[in-house]
């Protein structure tokens, strides 16, 4: 029921943004990125939840420090009072914030819960980190691993990648993680030399890739795209270019671009944004025509 309700004020604090899903941070935002998945739709509804409470709280203490100054100050105080203690007030201050943090605690236990409990999952993927990049490996049948490295603007051409509003720089990769859309993906993060993190914010997933050890997150992306995290711990002088991307395809998509990945990832990536691209065109000649 609770879930429910931090996806319905998700849901209500998007309706004024763009339809589409935002991939990438944009400049001036002030707020989460649209979520794709159920879990950042928990996060942004839990994030809407505090509000009610921070926001009047903040409130009430900036009210009270005015009046304290205004009351109190020494020229209208010239003999302070000598009052050690009020018994009411006491009990407030304690039951009031036991109170709040009662009805914060409960719903993000709830939240970490969720996030804690995957279901059962149609692929899993291990995410190494070294410095300064991922490397991904498919726990699947067919053996698939590759290095995903911070795309140099000088070789955007050979990777198809010259448009600047879907490949950012800084963002852009040479090799993304590609992953079906509306399936559960479990994925094992690590690293090779020192502390990463693996972080996707319009999934909800953030998570420490630690030298040695084996977390695991999830996620279940429900719209296709390109979506864009970063290496979210500090790793070293390149820590800043380490970002993360994940493109989200429809299933059948997904499956050519497995099969000719075996062979050859690089021309295999450019068939795959050759064909959306296509699907892209088509769509557009079908509502010019409507």
């Amino acid at each position: 029921m609770i879930n429910k309700l931090f996806a319905g004020l998700a849901a209500f604090a998007s309706l004024g943004a763009s339809s589409a899903m935002a991939a990438q941070p944009v400049d001036w935002q002030l707020g989460l990125q649209p979520a794709a998945t159920d879990m950042m739709s928990q996060v942004r509804g839990f994030e809407q939840y505090t509000l009610w409470f921070i926001i009047p709280i903040t409130l009430f203490v900036l009210v009270l420090l005015i009046y304290v100054m205004v009351k109190f100050r020494a020229s209208a105080n010239p003999n302070p009072s000598k009052t050690s203690h009020n018994t009411a007030i006491e009990v407030i201050w304690t039951l009031g914030p036991v109170v709040i943090l009662l009805a914060l605690a409960i719903p993000s236990f709830n939240l970490l819960t969720a996030e804690f409990s995957p279901p059962e999952a149609d692929l899993t993927v291990k995410a190494t980190g070294y410095q300064w990049y991922w490397g991904y490996e498919y726990q699947t049948d067919d053996e698939l691993s590759f290095d995903s490295i911070l795309l140099q603007d000088g070789d955007r051409a050979d990777y198809a990648k010259e448009d600047m509003a879907v490949y950012p720089r800084l963002l852009t990769v040479d090799n993304e993680l590609v992953v079906p859309v509306g399936q559960t993906v479990r994925v094992l993060v690590t690293a090779a030399d020192v502390l990463h993190s693996f972080a996707m914010p319009s999934f909800g997933i953030k998570i420490d890739a630690v030298p040695g050890r084996l977390n695991e997150t999830w996620f279940d992306a429900k719209s296709e795209g390109l979506y864009y995290g970063q290496c979210s711990e500090l790793c070293g002088k390149d820590h800043a270019f380490m970002p993360i991307a994940i493109r989200v395809v429809a299933q059948d998509k997904f499956d050519t671009w497995f099969a000719e990945a075996a062979d050859d990832v690089e021309a295999a990536n450019r068939n795959l944004i050759a064909a959306i691209e296509a699907d892209k065109s088509v769509n557009v000649a079908v509502n010019a025509k409507n």
